[in-house]
């Protein structure tokens, strides 16, 4: 039996599915199994996959579904107590699944491990480091308030701790990796890697880019999470609203001018100030008005070049430095 399974859940992944599942088979833990669940592919996919050989990879077809239903079909051929999931556009560094194995091994109450993550662009080249933190042990408080795993390709989970909290919740479209950790936080200890070994892909056709869908199913989470939550941690819950608003309002702004739903951002900017009243005061709001403006009013080419002329007004990403994420700076606020 191998010590670690691999799920890769994949569909019309063509232009990204190969070195992907090379990140995984490249790993200095070489005791694993790879299973790519291809879920209707309909481009190249099958043949790049088929043209792969590795007596470690399992290559498994099912009809197209989402993302959830496809990791729980993989799992179902896993044959691991340890279980990764990978998506099939992200990468990992060598030594990703030898490190969280061994935090593992060494943290018998930790029923999860998780590393840090970069974001990369289309052509693997890093964009900006996700959120580097070292929270351990009971991090439900701190996972309320903020995702801080961030993605489905990060975390290694001992089965049985999946299998107890019924795997990934298949009505989610979206936000299904956070429901997952808060499920599995509200029982469970976690672990950290403190070092960078998730390499996870933005582009404009990833499932993250569709921001309406997002608030929809990361307003569930929120909700089912804090109908379970204990009372003393009920308070978080307008945070954890906030934070979600200020991340809405960055992915809006990042749409390409000409694609972006203008009534929708400004409900989200709205929203943003609502939860965070102090961001009025704030460079931040009136930058995503005018960005907003500019990629509204001005055609979308002429648009596009003036943002690239004003780069402080194009990057929104500053919203995410209004977001709270740690406990700490709750301190001295009415709960």
């Amino acid at each position: 039996m191998p010590l670690v399974s691999v799920i890769i859940p994949v569909y019309n992944g063509e232009k990204t599915i190969q070195t992907t599942v090379e990140s995984a088979l490249s790993q200095t833990l070489t005791d694993l199994e790879v299973i790519v669940v291809n879920s209707g592919s309909t481009d190249r996919t099958q043949q790049i996959l088929q043209g792969m050989s590795d007596a470690r990879l399992t290559i498994v077809d099912y009809p197209k579904a989402i993302v959830s239903v496809n990791r729980n079909r993989g799992v179902t051929q896993a044959q691991s107590d340890y279980l990764c999931f990978l998506d099939a556009d992200d990468l990992w560094t060598k030594d990703k699944l030898a490190c969280q194995y061994q935090a593992l091994q060494e943290n018998s109450q930790a029923a999860v491990v998780y590393s840090w993550t970069n974001c990369i662009d289309q052509s693997d080249r890093v964009l900006r480091k996700c959120r580097y933190v070292n929270y351990a042990g009971n991090v439900l408080p701190q996972l309320l308030l903020d995702d801080f795993i961030g993605n489905g390709s990060n975390a290694m989970i001992r089965r049985q701790a999946f299998a107890e909290v019924q795997g990934f919740d298949e009505s989610l479209t979206n936000a299904e990796d956070t429901d997952l950790w808060l499920r599995l936080a509200a029982k469970y200890e976690f672990t950290v890697v403190p070092k960078v070994q998730v390499l996870y892909r933005i582009s404009a056709q990833s499932k993250s880019s569709n921001v309406k869908r997002m608030e929809v199913m990361n307003l569930r989470v929120i909700e089912k999470a804090f109908s379970d939550a204990p009372s003393s941690l009920q308070y978080l819950k307008r945070y954890s609203s906030g934070n979600l608003y200020k991340y809405l309002s960055y992915r809006a702004l990042e749409t390409q001018p000409g694609q972006q739903k203008t009534l929708t951002t400004l409900r989200f900017i709205l929203q943003s100030a609502i939860a965070s009243p102090d961001l009025l005061k704030k460079p931040i709001i009136a930058k995503a008005l005018l960005k907003l403006a500019i990629m509204t009013f001005v055609p979308s080419k002429q648009a596009e070049l003036l943002l690239q002329q004003f780069p402080k007004i194009a990057n929104t990403f500053t919203f995410m430095g209004y977001e709270i994420v740690d406990l700490s700076q709750l301190r001295g606020t009415d709960k």
